[in-house]
Parts: C-alpha cells; sequence; structure tokens
C-alpha cells in the first residue's frame, strides 16, 4: 500500500503531519517509507509520532529545474524537495527568497531531509505571520496526533 493510500482503521486516509526539517533530521526509519511504516520522530513530551507524508514551510533557497529539486530551509535547517517540475501551478513557488508550504512523502532523512512533493503554495504574501506561527503550528497538531495515534493503538477511538 502505497503512503497516499495509507488509512485508519475508520477507512479515513491519514492527513499530511506538519513537521519541521530537524526532527526528520533526527527521525528513526520504522519501516520503508513507501510501505506506509515511514519514520519514527520526536513529537515531543518523550512522544513519538510515525510519518511518511508530511507538511513542511520553509523559504526558498536553491532553484535546480535541471535537477527536478527545490532546496527550502526552515528555522531547524535545510531540506531537499524533488519531483518540484511535476507540481501543477508549482512554478510560482521555484524562486529564491520565495516562503512555501510543501506537502509530500519523505524519501530520506538523513544526512538531509528529502521529499517527494506532492503539492507546493506560495505563502510569500503572509511570510511573517506564517514564519512565527509555524512552529506553533507543528507542535500544536503533533501533540493532537500523537494522541490519536495512541488512542488508535489501544483501540480506542
Amino acid at each position: 500500500m502505497s503512503t497516499l493510500e495509507r488509512t485508519y482503521g475508520d477507512g479515513k486516509r491519514a492527513p499530511p503531519v506538519k513537521v519541521l526539517s530537524g526532527q526528520l533530521r533526527a527521525a528513526g526509519i520504522r519501516g520503508a517509507a513507501d510501505s506506509g511504516e515511514g519514520y519514527m520522530i520526536r513529537a515531543g513530551r518523550g512522544r513519538s509520532l510515525r510519518v511518511s507524508l508530511v507538511w513542511m514551510q520553509g523559504t526558498v533557497l536553491e532553484v535546480q529545474l535541471d535537477r527536478n529539486t527545490v532546496l527550502l530551509m526552515d528555522e531547524t535547517g535545510t531540506f531537499a524537495v524533488q519531483g518540484v517540475n511535476n507540481i501543477p501551478k508549482g512554478k510560482p513557488c521555484l524562486l529564491p527568497g520565495k516562503y512555501v508550504m510543501v506537502m509530500g512523502v519523505v524519501q530520506a532523512v538523513s544526512p538531509e531531509p528529502v521529499i517527494r512533493a506532492v503539492k507546493m503554495a506560495d505563502l510569500s504574501e503572509f511570510a511573517a505571520l506564517h514564519r512565527q506561527m509555524w512552529k506553533l503550528e507543528v507542535e500544536e497538531l503533533q501533540q493532537i496526533g500523537s494522541e490519536k495515534t495512541s488512542h488508535l493503538s489501544e483501540g480506542r477511538s
């Protein structure tokens, strides 16, 4: 089963997990990313969260259209995004200095996280606000996500 097809027990597709590049860099491998197992990240308060489909935000540092790749940086480090030439409406995002969101499948976590893009959007218009809120969004949603995951694994809904 591909990562994009992975579902919860109730048949709903698992949403992308908001993460920081530093969390992916420190992740432990649970299984092949495409198997749906993904990577284990630390989600705070001693909890772990399994991720394979992620939502990240960062500033475009470098664009390599010939390699179908862009290098982004968030507050915890850099990460590469592959497959950018195939993203509908992704071209406006591909300029150095743009602040963008990317949703995609984790391909690697070391030495640098690599994401295969599924969607990209330009957030530059309100970049200051997005940057300021991003870490708080990540922390809050990971807390909720790790609580939901623990309830599901314990047979509760």
